[in-house]
C-alpha cells in the first residue's frame, strides 16, 4: 500500500497531508530573517546501486516476506505460480497504459519476471482500477493506492472486504489481485502507484524504514523500483521457492540463491538491523498525518527519540531529524535548519540515500529562499537536481528548478531564470498533474521568494 501520507507530491502548503518534500513555512514568520545555513561540501557522490551484502540480504528479505505492514507475521510464502497478466479498467488515464507497460518491461527484463499485458477482452492475473480519490479515500483513508488479494474489483472488494478472501494473512498461493488507483491525479503518482503496488503484488508485503534504495519503504522518498527491489522480486520467484513454504524453509535455501544472484555479495559483513516497535510506525504516521502545528512538532520529536532510544544510525534516524526540520519550520527557522542538517549528514553517510539528500537539500534551498539567500538556494539545488532527476522524482525535479529560477532572478541571472522555468514546466506538469495544480504550486514556490513572503 502506498500512503496518502507520503506521496512524492510536492506540496508547499501548510498541514498538507503530504510530506516527501513539503515545506511549511509561514508568509510573516520568523523565517524571513536571515538563518545560518550549513555549506556544502564540493563534489558529489555519484548516484549508483550500492552493493548489499548476502548476509544483509537474506535478513531483508526474511523482514519483507513473512511480516505485514500491520506488524502481523505470516506464516508462509506466497507468490503466483503461473504466468501472471496485468489488465488496466475504469477511468483509465490518458498516459496510464504506456506507464504500464514500461514498468512491465523492466519487471520482464530486470528481475526476470514471466509477467505480461493481459490480451483485450481476457481475464487477467492483476486488474488495475482507476476510481476517484474520494471513492478509495472511503475504503482506505491513509492510502493512496492499494493491492487486495482475491478479488477483480472494486465492486467485488467491497462486497469481501471483511471476509478471509481479502486476507492476505489466509493465502496459499496467489491466482487473483486487484489495485486500486485515483483516477483524478497526476501522471506521477499513477506511475509512482504502478511500481510499488504491482510489486507488492507480485512480491513482498512489508515495508521497512531502515531501508535506504527500495520502495519497500514507507517513507516514499524513491518513487520507482530500485536495483535492490528488483533483486527482491528475482528472489522472490526463484525457481528454488515455491508458495507455501515456511520461514525457516525459506532461510535455508537463500545463502544459495544469493550466492547465485548476488554473487559480490558474498562474505561481506553483516550489520545489525531490527524491525522496531510499533511506536515507531504510529509516530510517523501522525507525523506527516493531516495534524499540524505543534501536535505535528510532538509526534516528529517522539520519533526522534525512539530512534535514539533504539539506537539507530539509519535511514529512520535520518526520517526523524528530516521530520523534525520540517516541524519546526514554521516555529524556529534555525531549530529547523539543524535538524535538516543532521538529517543530511546521516543520509549522506548511507548507501543508497542520494535522493534523501535531495529531499533535505529541497528543503534547505527554499528556506534560502525564504531567507533572502538566493546563492545558497542555487547550490543546494544544483546540488540535488541531477538526482532528483535520476530518481526519475520529476516533481521534486521541477520543485527544486523552480526554486533555482526565482534564486536566479534575485542574483539578476534573468535570462537563465526564464530559460530554466520553461525547462520546468513539462516536469511540473508530469509531477504534479493539470496545467491548474502546476500554476498553484509554481505560485507557492513564487511566494517563498523573500521579497514576496518577507
Amino acid at each position: 500500500m502506498r500512503r496518502a501520507i507520503f506521496l512524492p507530491l510536492l506540496l508547499l502548503a501548510a498541514c498538507t497531508a503530504h510530506p516527501a518534500a513539503e515545506v511549511t513555512m509561514r508568509a510573516g514568520s520568523p523565517a524571513t530573517a536571515l538563518v545560518a545555513l550549513p555549506l556544502l561540501a564540493d563534489g558529489q557522490r555519484a548516484v549508483t546501486a550500492p552493493l548489499h551484502g548476502n548476509a544483509d540480504l537474506a535478513r531483508d528479505f526474511l523482514d519483507l516476506e513473512f511480516q505485514m505492514e500491520s506488524g502481523r507475521r505470516l506464516t508462509m510464502l506466497t507468490r503466483f505460480e503461473t504466468p501472471v497478466t496485468v489488465a488496466l479498467a475504469g477511468a483509465v488515464p490518458q498516459q496510464a497504459a504506456a506507464e504500464l507497460q514500461r514498468v512491465v518491461g523492466r519487471m520482464q527484463a530486470e528481475a526476470g519476471l514471466d509477467i505480461r499485458m493481459a490480451a483485450t477482452g481476457s481475464s487477467a492475473s492483476i486488474v488495475i482500477e482507476f476510481l476517484p480519490r474520494r471513492s478509495l479515500s472511503r475504503a482506505a483513508p491513509t492510502a493512496a493506492c492499494f493491492v487486495v488479494p482475491n478479488v477483480s474489483s472494486f465492486a467485488e472488494y467491497r462486497r469481501h472486504r471483511t471476509d478471509a478472501l481479502t486476507d492476505w494473512g489466509q493465502l496459499t498461493q496467489r491466482q487473483r489481485a486487484a489495485i486500486f488507483v485515483p483516477s483524478d491525479t497526476s501522471p506521477q503518482e499513477v506511475r509512482d502507484c504502478f511500481h510499488e503496488e504491482l510489486a507488492q503484488a507480485l512480491g513482498p508485503l512489508n515495508d521497512l524504514y531502515r531501508l535506504t534504495d527500495s520502495v519497500f519503504n514507507d517513507d516514499n522518498f524513491n518513487a520507482v523500483l530500485t536495483p535492490f527491489d528488483m533483486l527482491i522480486l528475482r528472489i522472490h520467484y526463484a525457481p528454488d521457492l515455491h508458495s507455501g513454504m515456511t520461514e525457516a524453509e525459506v532461510a535455508a535455501r537463500l545463502p544459495a540463491i544469493l550466492a547465485r544472484l548476488n554473487p559480490a555479495g558474498i562474505g561481506l559483513p553483516a550489520t545489525v538491523a531490527d524491525i522496531g516497535p510499533h511506536d515507531w510506525t504510529d509516530a510517523v504516521e501522525a507525523t506527516f498525518g493531516p495534524m499540524g502545528g505543534k501536535a505535528r512538532a510532538a509526534s516528529a520529536q517522539r520519533m526522534l527519540a525512539i530512534a535514539h532510544a533504539e539506537g539507530w544510525t539509519d535511514a529512520r534516524l535520518g526520517l526523524a531529524l528530516y521530520a523534525v526540520g520540517r516541524s519546526q519550520l514554521g516555529f524556529d527557522p534555525q531549530a529547523a535548519v539543524q535538524a535538516l542538517t543532521e538529517a543530511r549528514r546521516v543520509y549522506a553517510n548511507l548507501p543508497g540515500a542520494e535522493v534523501h539528500v535531495a529531499h533535505v537539500d529541497m528543503q534547505l534551498a527554499a528556506i534560502a529562499l525564504k531567507t533572502g539567500q538566493p546563492r545558497q538556494a542555487i547550490a543546494f539545488a544544483d546540488h540535488a537536481i541531477p538526482v532528483a532527476r535520476h530518481s526519475q522524482n520529476f516533481s521534486l525535479a521541477a520543485t527544486l528548478m523552480l526554486i533555482k529560477a526565482h534564486a536566479l532572478e534575485r542574483t539578476g541571472q534573468t535570462a537563465a531564470a526564464r530559460s530554466l522555468h520553461l525547462d520546468a514546466a513539462p516536469l511540473a506538469r508530469y509531477g504534479f498533474g493539470s496545467d491548474k495544480q502546476m500554476r498553484a504550486r509554481m505560485a507557492e514556490i513564487a511566494a517563498l521568494d523573500a521579497r514576496d513572503g518577507g
